[in-house]
């Protein structure tokens, strides 16, 4: 009663009812901050087979990860006689990791099932079938840090569980090849820009707001080397956990103080070099579009954040800044608040990234490092 009270109490319990009754629950409790324990999944057995137990777990889930700024480790102990509880288990992404030699109730193996809250890679060749009977063997399959119960199945006629190892990657060595990454293309974006702005400055009808535009894009993008070189040495020396946090913004000014303003100043560029407006509409349009086309796809930086209406305006904005700066050029009218918009726009877009969201999706830490 003491364990239930406490869940209620952080809202760690979920119940279904039908016609009025209770006929099913999931109750967990929080030891820590960061690990959330499934302590009760029960169903009345004329209720089960509907997908309720999934859909009260999943709801459990997603409420603890609501509250939590940082995913907490979702874990739970099952028998190997539990069948059912085993199967709901790894229908929910679970993993069954290590065997648990604690005295517990109950004739079958104790497994600690976890939940896998970043994407793994499975060995495909190094998988095997256990007999959910056989604990001297599934002790000895699970004592390996790397393997771990993936599936339920019959072998048989009897259950039997699939164990699979998964390939170990090493933390250190992908977050430095992300900063390394990180660096050549803003090292790379640099040497664009850099170019750009001296044909900028060697023609006499380069609009001035667009020259101060590419050197606000240059800055931007020393900054983002400067941040990203920051990056390895946090890597490096391994002082505290901020990686992710650096890589953000890198990536954010990069991408908005860098890339951006550099694209969008390519058809003006075009209009002075040629003279043609037509054809600098026509490449001014054809950039509109494959900006947005990556604004909305999944290689975007703007795809690892939430968005919002108002983000939807900006990106808007975003998108259609070639074509209202080659229109304007091409017909000699002033573009000093195309410039403006264009500038606030690309701001108040770095500021919502930076402040305004949380990290990256799918780029947390993939280890906290702890001072010894």
């Amino acid at each position: 009663m003491e364990l239930l009270a406490h869940a209620i109490d952080r809202d760690l319990v979920r119940v279904a009812e039908s016609a009025g009754e209770l006929v099913g629950c999931a109750v967990a409790e929080m030891p820590s901050s960061g690990h959330v324990r499934i302590s009760a999944i029960a169903v009345y057995e004329e209720m089960r087979g509907q997908g309720l137990a999934k859909k009260l777990l999943t709801d459990l889930m997603e409420e603890t990860l609501r509250k939590s700024t940082e995913p907490p480790l979702v874990s739970a102990v099952a028998r190997t006689d539990q069948l059912a509880v085993i199967r709901l288990l790894l229908a929910c992404d679970f993993k069954g990791t290590r065997v648990m030699h604690a005295n517990l109730a109950g004739e079958g193996l104790h497994i600690h099932f976890q939940r896998k809250s970043r994407m793994e890679y499975i060995d495909p060749d190094a998988r095997h079938l256990v007999p959910a009977t056989d604990h001297a063997q599934l002790m000895e399959s699970l004592s390996p840090a790397d393997h771990a119960v993936t599936g339920l199945v019959a072998l048989g006629g009897q259950p039997a569980f699939e164990l699979a190892r998964f390939e170990q990657d090493d933390p250190a060595t992908l977050q430095s090849g992300e900063a390394a990454a990180g660096i050549a293309f803003s090292g790379s974006i640099l040497a664009a820009i850099t170019f750009l702005l001296g044909f900028a400055f060697s023609s006499t009808r380069f609009p001035d707001d667009v020259r101060l535009l590419l050197i606000g894009a240059t800055f931007s993008t020393v900054l983002s080397l400067i941040i990203y070189a920051s990056a390895s040495g946090e890597l490096a020396r391994i002082r505290s956990n901020s990686f992710g946090k650096i890589m953000k913004w890198g990536n954010v000014l990069s991408e908005y103080g860098g890339v951006f303003p550099f694209l969008i100043s390519l058809p003006v560029t075009y209009a002075q070099a040629s003279g043609d407006p037509w054809t600098t509409m026509v490449l001014a349009i054809l950039l509109s579009v494959s900006i947005a086309w990556y604004e909305i796809s999944e290689f975007s930086i703007a795809h690892r954040f939430r968005r919002s209406p108002f983000e939807l305006v900006l990106l808007a904005l975003t998108a259609a800044s070639p074509t209202a700066g080659a229109a304007l050029v091409a017909s000699n009218t002033t573009s000093w608040p195309w410039t403006m918009i264009l500038t606030v726009t690309l701001a108040l877009r770095t500021w919502l990234y930076l402040f305004r969201r949380g990290a990256e999706a799918d780029v947390a830490e993939r280890r906290t490092w702890q001072r010894e």
